[in-house]
C-alpha cells in the first residue's frame, strides 16, 4: 500500500478539475484561483526524548480555499506526509465540501511521523506543539480553520488539540468548535466514529438503487448478494464492510498492509476485526485463504471494490486487471487519473472519493454546529415528541378499540436521539448529493461520476465567487 515515487496527488486533483472545467463556462482567472492553495504553512519543531536526545518534527497545514470560512480538513500522522500530499488532500476537501453542500473551504494538515514508533506521552507533546504552531499563525479556530482526525490520529489527539487551544484562548466561548472528531466527553458528537463508513454505505446503496445504471453494468438493482472486496480494515473500511454486510452484501475479501483474507463463502467482519485486533493482522485466521501479497486482492473477482486505505492504489499498472463492476473510493485518491480513464473505458463505475467519503466532514459539520450552539441535538424536543406520539397512539387506540403491543409502543413513541438525528442528516446529505451528481453526469452525457462531481462542485464554488463580485 505504498505510494508511487514522484506521484503528486495535488497535480492529479488539478487534472480532474481541468477536465471538468473544459465542459463548463468558467472564467480562466477564476479557475486558476480555485485550483491554487490560498496558504501553505510548513514548520519544524523539536521533540525532546526521554533519554535527553532531540528529534526535529516536520508539520504542515494547508488551507486550499477561502471561498467559505472556516476551512475544514483532517490532520494525519504518517511518514508519507509531505507538502504535495497535504496540498492534494486539502484541495480534495474543497471540492468535497462543495459537492455535498457543506459550507466549509478545504484544508488539510499533517505531521511526518510514524505514530506507532512513539509513546503516548511523545504523541501528546507532538500534538500540543503542533497545535501551538497553528495558533501562532491563526491557522486554527472555530471561525478560521477547524481540523479533524485523519489517518494516524483519532479522538485522543483531537482532545489534546482542543485542550491546548482553550488554554491559549480562555475567553473564547466557542473554543470547543476549533476541532471536530472529539470524544463525547469533550463535546464531540454521537455517530462521528462510524460517520465516514456509514457515508460510504449510504453512497454505494444509492448507486446500486438506480436500475438503469446497474443494467448498464450487468448488475441487478440493490445490495443483496453483491460480492464486496475491501482494502483496509481501519475505521472506514470496517464500518463500510459492516453496514454493507448487514444490508445483504457479501464481503469476500479484505486486504491489509500485512496480508489479506479471501473467502468466497463470505467473511464475518466483526469476527475478523476482533482477530485483527488481537493478532495485529490476519495471518492464522481459521476461515478463508490468507493472501500474503494483499494488493493482489484488488484484482480478484467481485461486484464492488472498496479501497479504504491510502491514495494511489489503483494505477495504470493494475487498472486493466480490475474485475469489479463498481469501485467505491472510501480512501482519498486511491485511483489515479490515468487509471480512471482505463476503468471508465472498461465500463467500470467509479464512485469518487470526493463524494463517497464525505460522511466524516458532514458529521464534523454537525459537531461544529453543536459546539457553536452549545446544545446537543434532540435535547430540546425529544421529550416533547415522545409525549406527542404517546397521545397520538392513545387517540388511535380509543378510535379503533385495538391496543398496541409494548414493543410497538416503544418503537413508535421513541424520540430521536442525537445519534438518530446525526445519521438522518448524514443520510439526507449523501442521498441528495449522489443523485445531484448522477443527474449532472447524465445532463453532460459523460461516463465519469468524478467529472460530474467536480463540475457540480466547481459550479457551486464559482457561484460563491461571483456573488462576491470578484470575477465577471
Amino acid at each position: 500500500m505504498s505510494k508511487k515515487k514522484n506521484y503528486s496527488l495535488f497535480d492529479d486533483v488539478c487534472g480532474f478539475v481541468d477536465e471538468a472545467a473544459s465542459l463548463m463556462d468558467i472564467h480562466p482567472g477564476l479557475l486558476d484561483q480555485i485550483k491554487q492553495c490560498n496558504s501553505i504553512y510548513k514548520f519544524n519543531f523539536p521533540l525532546k526524548n526521554d533519554d535527553g536526545t532531540y528529534q526535529v518534527i516536520k508539520g504542515y497545514r494547508v488551507q486550499h480555499s477561502h471561498h467559505k470560512l472556516p476551512v475544514k480538513g483532517g490532520i494525519r500522522y504518517s511518514t508519507h506526509v509531505d507538502e504535495e500530499e497535504v496540498k492534494g488532500l486539502a484541495a480534495l476537501m474543497t471540492y468535497k465540501c462543495a459537492l455535498v453542500n457543506v459550507p466549509f473551504g478545504g484544508a488539510k494538515g499533517g505531521v511526518s511521523i510514524d505514530p506507532t514508533k512513539y509513546t503516548e506521552l511523545q504523541l501528546e507533546r507532538i500534538t500540543r506543539r503542533y497545535t501551538a504552531e497553528l495558533i501562532k499563525k491563526k491557522s486554527i479556530g472555530p471561525a478560521l480553520d477547524v481540523p479533524a482526525p485523519d489517518y494516524g490520529t483519532g479522538a485522543r489527539e483531537m482532545a489534546w488539540i482542543v485542550d491546548t487551544f482553550e488554554a491559549f484562548n480562555p475567553e473564547l466561548i466557542n473554543a470547543k468548535g476549533c476541532v471536530t472528531g472529539k470524544p463525547l466527553s469533550q463535546h464531540g458528537i454521537a455517530g462521528r466514529t462510524e460517520a465516514t463508513g456509514q457515508g460510504v454505505f449510504f453512497g454505494i446503496r444509492e448507486a446500486v438503487s438506480v436500475e438503469e445504471d446497474m443494467a448498464e453494468l450487468g448488475l441487478t438493482k440493490g445490495l443483496k448478494g453483491k460480492k464486496v472486496i475491501v482494502q483496509g480494515l481501519g475505521n472506514v473500511g470496517y464500518y463500510s464492510a459492516k453496514y454493507l454486510s448487514e444490508a445483504g452484501a457479501k464481503v469476500v475479501g479484505v486486504a491489509e498492509w500485512n496480508g489479506g483474507i479471501w473467502d468466497e463463502k463470505g467473511i464475518d467482519i466483526d469476527a475478523l476485526k476482533v482477530y485483527q485486533m488481537e493478532n495485529k493482522g490476519f495471518k492464522g485466521y481459521p476461515k478463508g485463504e490468507f493472501i500474503g501479497k494483499s494488493n493482489d486482492l484488488l484484482t480478484y473477482p467481485c461486484d464492488i471494490l472498496i479501497p479504504a486505505a491510502l491514495e494511489n492504489q489503483i494505477t495504470s499498472e493494475n487498472a486493466d486487471k480490475i474485475q469489479a463492476k463498481i469501485i467505491g473510493e472510501a480512501a482519498n485518491g486511491p485511483v489515479t487519473q490515468e487509471a480512471e480513464k482505463i476503468l471508465v473505458e472498461k465500463g467500470i463505475m467509479v464512485i469518487p472519493d470526493m463524494y463517497l467519503n464525505a460522511g466524516g466532514v458532514t458529521v464534523s459539520y454537525f459537531e461544529w454546529l453543536k459546539n457553536l450552539s452549545r446544545v446537543s441535538f434532540g435535547k430540546l424536543e425529544k421529550r416533547y415528541d415522545m409525549e406527542k406520539y404517546r397521545k397520538l397512539m392513545g387517540t388511535i387506540e380509543n378510535a379503533t378499540g385495538e391496543e398496541f403491543t409494548d414493543e410497538e409502543k416503544d418503537a413508535l413513541i421513541k424520540g430521536a436521539s442525537e445519534r438518530d438525528l446525526v445519521l438522518s442528516g448524514l443520510e439526507e446529505t449523501m442521498v441528495t448529493a449522489y443523485h445531484d451528481m448522477n443527474q449532472k453526469r447524465k445532463e453532460k452525457d459523460i461516463k465519469s461520476l468524478r467529472t460530474a462531481g467536480f463540475i457540480l462542485a466547481l459550479e457551486r464554488i464559482q457561484t460563491s465567487y461571483l456573488d462576491l463580485g470578484i470575477f465577471p
